[in-house]
């Protein structure tokens, strides 16, 4: 049975790793958010060129480790000494189940040639009950679910996503939704405004719950947990924190503290 569905109050979730407070999907980054007491760490997955899944957003190298080329061209014996800004090795998908045992991972899988590494990845450390897959085709999802079963929490590709966020904006019934348990919705697709009040309702209605990204400023989080989302993925979960302390919503179930690795 999944770990990672909450039961009650917000989810706070550390957009990789909490880009805000170090270098993204670095493990000190991950390392500062857990230790806030983040439960929920998102993060993203591509493969090397020998089928490595590792922690890394772009398809190519240069604008975090300044280094050229593509990920997806290079073995993970090369990638195993560049250096995110500088210091921070690259890591693999193993390094962050283990390193966190006790966190739970959105991961946004970002080609398909990385599903393999991630189904890999996540049975050899056993960690299906505590992630969720997100930021795909709905397609990838689909063939995810086959390899590791019907307990893999999802949330809502990119396809459904979006026909749902058009319903939400024209008041439209929505149609061709697969069935997932999360959405995650981005506030804005460059001018376009995506998130719409009415998003919510729809969702429920679905029994998808919404978390809304990436939210860095404190007022509109506020705005958006009156609005009735769910939760908030944000590069600065200190302070998601603090706002949520401020509503006397932290340390309730899906709002995480848990424990800190030893």
């Amino acid at each position: 049975m999944s770990r990672y569905r909450g039961d009650g109050g917000p989810y706070a979730v550390a957009h990789r790793g909490g880009a805000g407070l170090a270098p993204e999907n670095t493990l000190e980054a991950f390392a500062l958010a857990h230790g806030l007491g983040i439960g929920y760490l998102e993060t993203d997955v591509r493969a090397t060129s020998d089928g490595v899944g590792v922690a890394f957003h772009d398809a190519g190298l240069r604008r975090v480790t300044g280094s050229p080329g593509r990920l997806a061209d290079h073995a993970w014996r090369d990638l195993d000494r560049v250096r995110v800004a500088g210091r921070h090795p690259i890591p693999r998908l193993e390094d962050l189940f283990t390193a966190f045992p006790n966190a739970r991972f959105t991961i946004d899988l970002k080609t398909a040639r990385a599903i393999r590494p991630l189904v890999a990845a996540v049975r050899s450390c056993r960690a299906l009950d505590r992630i969720c897959l997100a930021g795909s085709a709905d397609r990838w999802l689909a063939a995810v679910r086959t390899e590791l079963g019907p307990g893999l929490a999802t949330a809502l590709g990119w396809e459904s996503l979006a026909r749902l966020a058009l319903a939400a904006r024209t008041g439209v019934r929505p149609w061709g939704v697969v069935p997932a348990q999360f959405a995650h919705v981005p506030l804005r697709l460059g001018r376009i405004p995506v998130f719409a009040g009415r998003f919510v309702s729809m969702a429920r209605e679905r029994g998808i719950e919404v978390l809304v990204w990436t939210v860095d400023d404190p007022a509109l989080m506020h705005r958006l947990l009156d609005a009735g989302v769910d939760g908030i993925i944000t590069d600065r979960p200190d302070l998601l924190r603090e706002v949520l302390i401020a509503r006397h919503a932290w340390g309730r179930p899906s709002g995480s503290r848990s424990p800190a690795p030893g």
